[in-house]
């Protein structure tokens, strides 16, 4: 079966810490401080690969991480970088962070996505190095890389998606028009999962997948509904097929209307899609029969379809129309949507190269609050990014500390709540008894 969703965790590496080293070499009086940094943590990185086909790899392996940066070493040498943690989806495939409120679509083959970045290197003593500070007996930590659940989806990319109810002939159709071979019998419910079939025109190639049969309440979630009317999404043109003469004696206006009704409740757009209608199974009505219902059918429609063709796949009726239907409407550009046959062209319009726009992020607000224990709490992605990086049970990262926050502002505002020099804070996650300008806890 095709395995079209997936959840994975991942997790970048966490930075290497800086190196603590003194220069100590013969003949070099006073050797300074040469610690090195550590490394960037690696990358966890999505790549579309053409010869991936669907998500099944994913149940198999849920968990994703990668390496962590090298630490600092003395004589000033640097931590390494790992090579970022490349996870390989198909073509199609959109993944989704609900956290950070992040998605990322992945259609071309050779095209990357960083879904968690890693965590930067701590700084070596040597980095610490001032006219009144020429001996730092400290260094950074590295901070942890970005973790987190993953959503997988792959979305089929076809060029044209044939929908229907169940039995309508999609499959039938599409072993006719294509060389593919989905499964076909005379009960409904036989295709459980989309096959693509490849049409060929003189010059060009279609993709055209048969999407399993839509039930009444399918973007609702009945049946497999969500998961089949994903996969018409990408597509810029649907063939509706609908059966004229229904085995079950329903009628096939409701059975339209049962269709259309479920692509415009599923949203994405699938509602203003162009279409084709074919009326499918001629074969098993009379001629005169198959003429009215399509001269009904094309004052009933009217515009909402662009052509209304009779086909049978049984015959080949009709089928040679429909390859040159699907070929004449579906533009060549991916980029462009299909037009209407007497649709004026679309002006030309300049092509502007990608950009992405970069806005800075307030992160050196902090909030200082006191708890009901008495403790102050002082919260903040660059004061918990500070507390983080630093050993605070060695003395001279901790007076670095308290030296930094008293230049944010941090141990003003917490003397306007009432603070007093001896008294514990919690940064961080941890509780320390802050005592600024003696250097002691």
């Amino acid at each position: 079966m095709l395995a079209d969703q997936a959840r994975i965790f991942v997790r970048a590496g966490a930075g290497g810490d800086g190196s603590v080293s003194f220069r100590r070499e013969a003949h070099v009086p006073r050797g300074g401080p040469d610690g090195g940094d550590g490394g960037r943590g690696g990358d966890v990185v999505l790549v579309c690969d053409a010869s991936r086909r669907d998500l099944g790899d994913f149940r198999r392996r849920t968990h994703h991480r990668a390496d962590r940066g090298g630490h600092g070493e003395g004589s000033g040498r640097h931590g390494r970088t790992p090579d970022p943690l490349e996870i390989r989806v198909p073509p199609g495939t959109t993944a989704e962070d609900s956290e950070r409120d992040a998605r990322w679509d992945l259609t071309e083959p050779g095209q990357r996505a960083a879904v968690a970045h890693g965590g930067s290197g701590g700084r070596g003593n040597r980095r610490f190095t001032t006219s009144t500070r020429q001996a730092p007996r400290f260094a950074e930590r590295g901070l942890p890389g970005e973790e987190g659940w993953i959503e997988l989806r792959l979305r089929l990319l076809a060029d044209a998606g044939l929908v229907g109810l169940p039995n309508a002939g999609k499959s039938s159709l599409l072993a006719r028009l294509t060389r593919a071979h989905p499964k076909v019998a005379d009960y409904p419910f036989t295709t459980i999962d989309p096959v693509l079939g490849t049409l060929d025109g003189d010059d060009r190639q279609l993709v055209v997948a048969d999407i399993p049969g839509l039930i009444e309440g399918a973007s609702a979630g009945a049946g497999l509904g969500h998961e089949f009317l994903a996969h018409v999404e990408r597509t810029r043109l649907l063939v509706h097929v609908l059966d004229l003469a229904p085995l079950d004696g329903s009628d096939p206006e409701e059975n339209h209307a049962t269709v259309e009704r479920e692509l415009r409740e599923h949203g994405a757009g699938l509602a203003e899609l162009p279409r084709i209608l074919c009326l499918s199974k001629a074969d098993l009505v009379t001629e005169e029969r198959a003429e009215a219902a399509a001269a009904a059918w094309r004052e009933r429609v009217g515009e909402d379809a662009l052509e209304v063709i009779v086909t049978s796949a049984a015959t080949r009726r009709g089928l040679d129309v429909v390859a040159a239907a699907l070929l004449r409407h579906v533009p060549a550009d991916p980029a462009e949507p299909a037009a209407a046959p007497d649709a004026p062209a679309a002006p030309a319009t300049e092509i502007l190269p990608e950009h992405r726009v970069y806005r800075p992020i307030d992160e050196d607000g902090f909030v200082v609050e006191r708890t009901p224990a008495g403790v102050f709490r002082v919260t903040g992605a660059r004061v918990e990014r500070l507390v983080g990086r630093h050993d605070l049970d060695n003395p001279d990262a901790q007076r670095y500390v308290e030296e930094r926050l008293r230049r944010m502002g941090v141990i003003r505002a917490l003397e306007r709540e009432g603070f007093e020099p001896g008294d514990d804070v919690e940064m961080a996650g941890t509780v320390f008894e802050l005592d600024p300008g003696s250097g002691g806890r």
